[in-house]
Order: C-alpha cells, then structure tokens, then sequence
C-alpha cells in the first residue's frame, strides 16, 4: 500500500518508522517531513492545515492510506478533505476531533457518557473565573479551552498565576486538582471497534524532578511495572468505549487515534484529558514496542475494519525515549544550530537506539540543523526499563547541540523500582 503522512515532528518520524518496517507498505510520502523522516520517506512541501492541498496531493500520489498526525490539521477538518476524496484517512473528522480542540466539549462528551474526570467550570468571564478558583482551592489547574501544542494548563499553587492564565485565554476550563501518576492511554477505532494499545507514562515538566514549566513532553517510557494489570480494561470499559459510542450516537463518529491521559487518584481513574492523535513522546515508546504491522492496523481503522483483526502483538522489551530540546525552551527556543553525533548514534547504538527527529532541517551543505523546540526523541529498547535507559542516555551523549537541553531522570525512580523488585523476588 502507498501511505502518506502529515505532520513533522517526533511522532510523525515514529509512525514513519514504523510503517517503513510493515513490508506491505510499498511506498511513504510525509507532508512536510523533516530532515529525519525524509531518510525513510519522500518529503512534500505541502502545508498540513491546508485540506484541500493535502487532498489534491493525497490523489495525485494514489495514496492507498493517508495518516493525520498533528492536532491543529485534524481540528482544521484535513481528514474530512481527504475522506470526500475518497481516500481512506486515520484521524478524526474535525466535528469529532472536537474532543482535543475544546476542552468544554470533552467535558460534555464525559457527562453524557459517565466517563470519570474531575469537576469543573467553564469560564468566559473574570467573574466566573474568581468563582470557579475560591471553589476548588489550591492546587489550581487551569485549561486554555482550545489547542495551545500541550502548553495550554497551568498547575499551580500561586492563585494570581491560576488566574492570570485565566485571563488570557478567551475560553477556560478550571477544575479540581487530581491526586496520583499520570498515564498515557492510546486506542485505536474505527468508530465502533476500539483496540488500546499499551500505556505509557510521560514527562511533562521541563526539568529534572519535574521542576519547571509545562512542555510538550520531555521523555516517556513503556511498559509501566507498577501499574495494574486490569488498568486497560478497567479503562477500556469505563472511558474509552463509552465516549466512541456517545460520539456514534450523536452522529459524529470518531475514527483515528483516541488518546486517554488519565490519573490514578486514591478514588480511582480519571480521566485528565483526551487527545484526537498519537501522543509525542509516548507515541515513540509504544511503537517501538508494537510489533503487529502499523498499516494494516491503521487501515482496518480507517476503513471499518478493525473487528476483524487478530489480537495485537508486542514486543516484551521496554522503551525509553529522551528529548532533546533547544535552548530557551519551552519559552522561544534557538533554532539553527547544527546537530552533530547522529551518524555516531546509528553505527555504534543501532537498532537497539536510534534517533527520531522532531524539530530538525538540513541546510543546502546537507548538514542538520535543529528547526523548533523538541529538536530530537532518542528512543532504545532493552529487556528492561534500566538497560533501555541506559541504552537511550549513551545515544544521547554521542549527540552534540550547542546550548540544548534534556531531563536526565527520565524513567529513573520507576526503573529502580523495578530492579529493587526483581532483586527481592530472587532473594
């Protein structure tokens, strides 16, 4: 099959990875792409938010599938394009992609469908935004109402910093804080059919600790040892299935990627937010880990053809992505600065690490330039999550990127636990 992707960052260089190693995937093409993926797939300097041009493209190459990779296109109604073209897209139509663009409709979708997730009050007015933090008190979180690239929520003690971002967006969500870990859940759907796949856990401040502001993602690992096994299907039967059928029953199914991040509070799941795409980076750890052919699976969801599927596979060995980002981030970052180290990463690391660009160009000599601020997601495998870590933090010091920045306890505390228990279970 011929697949197009659109996007180019960290996650759309997973995907292409992956459908790169589905032998019935003939031919890749990306849209725009970056200077990584453009090593596993041709490039086409079409804009992503533009339906129309992604559409006319899509056609022209006889693409077999397209793959919307980013939020913003999907929200922008790109796969609708796509899909009256005839042309089989992953990824919601921009009704149901909804469910990321507003927060408030999320949480109307929630409501009806009994899905768990904390109290809340949407706000438009400095009136209902005093009232709505005297009502739930410090820890404060408050949600931009809209996209803002995962650095729309501000969580703090400070109540005027709670309400000064409140002030800045023109719609907010503010909610009760949620106690416990944090956890990535993706599932695949045709609009009926839905197929998790296998959590993650991502980093979201910028710092080690989690100090810091909010970014996009600073790292994440797969599997999660302390995690209970029912989690999935606990989270299958009371959030992701109930909100595919609430959609399909409005009549705006959503087919594509549904992304559950969830917190484990001491009064059980709750979902924080829901996301329309593939999560970056946790996107980079569960595909490195799935070892069922991506196309197929995400033809049969674009498709309607997702129940007749085999059970999915994977892989028994964990996966550590670290992101390396530019200096200044996630403020306005440096971009420009040559990236050196990433042939050293492949002929000394490969396959068990490798290097998936995110924000990077090449300039006309050819060399590699970072172009954003999430700059590289260096992903390893191991049999488990201390040996994939160490694997992904000596391909990070092969890579040399004046002035940038990476966590280095990505993946650390939870690791360490894992060993001190395998340690105790052999004593």
């Amino acid at each position: 099959m011929k697949v197009l992707v659109i996007g180019g960052g960290a996650r759309e260089h997973a995907l292409c990875r992956s459908l790169s190693l589905d032998p019935d995937v003939t031919a890749l093409h990306c849209a725009p792409g970056n200077a990584g993926i453009a090593e596993v797939a041709e490039l086409h300097g079409v804009n992503a938010l533009d339906g129309a041009a992604v559409a006319d493209l899509a056609a022209g190459l006889k693409a077999d599938l397209v793959v919307v990779g980013p939020e913003a296109p999907l929200v922008a109604g790109v796969a609708d394009a796509v899909r009256e073209r005839g042309i089989p897209v992953f990824g919601p139509s921009a009704e149901a992609a909804q469910l990321e663009g507003s927060k408030a409709f999320a949480k109307d979708v929630m409501a009806a469908a009994a899905v768990p997730t904390a109290r809340s009050y949407v706000c438009t007015t400095p009136a209902e935004i005093d009232e709505a933090l005297d009502a739930f008190g410090a820890p404060y979180v408050v949600k931009d109402d809209g996209l803002a690239a995962g650095k729309g929520v501000v969580v703090t003690d400070d109540v005027e910093a709670a309400r000064a971002h409140a002030l800045a967006c023109d719609r907010v969500v503010i909610e009760e804080f949620l106690d416990g870990p944090e956890v990535s859940l993706f599932a695949i759907t045709d609009g009926e059919t839905v197929v998790p796949l296998q959590p993650a856990q991502d980093f979201k401040r910028a710092y080690d600790g989690d100090q810091g502001p909010n970014t996009g993602g600073m790292g994440a690992y797969s599997p999660l040892p302390w995690a209970d096994p029912k989690l999935v299907d606990e989270v299958m039967a009371t959030v992701l299935q109930p909100t595919v059928d609430e959609l399909h029953r409005r009549g705006t199914p959503f087919s594509g990627l549904l992304y559950a991040g969830l917190a484990i509070t001491s009064r059980g799941v709750r979902v924080i937010e829901f996301n329309a795409r593939f999560g970056d980076p946790e996107t980079q750890v569960v595909l490195a880990r799935l070892q069922t052919p991506l196309g197929g699976l995400l033809l049969a969801a674009a498709t309607g053809n997702l129940a007749a599927l085999p059970p999915l596979r994977w892989r028994d060995d964990a996966a550590v992505t670290v992101v390396i980002a530019s200096h200044n981030y996630p403020d306005t970052p440096r971009t420009g600065d040559p990236i050196e180290g990433l042939a050293d990463v492949v002929a000394q690391d490969a396959p068990d690490a490798y290097v998936l660009h995110a924000g990077t160009r090449r300039d006309d000599s050819g060399a590699v330039l970072s172009a954003g601020g999430r700059v590289l997601s260096v992903t390893a495998t191991g049999a488990d999550l201390t040996t994939a870590r160490q694997r992904a933090y000596r391909a990070v010091g092969r890579i040399s990127l004046d002035g940038s920045q990476h966590r280095t306890d990505i993946a650390a505390k939870v690791a360490d636990q894992a060993a001190e228990a395998t340690e105790t279970q052999g004593a």
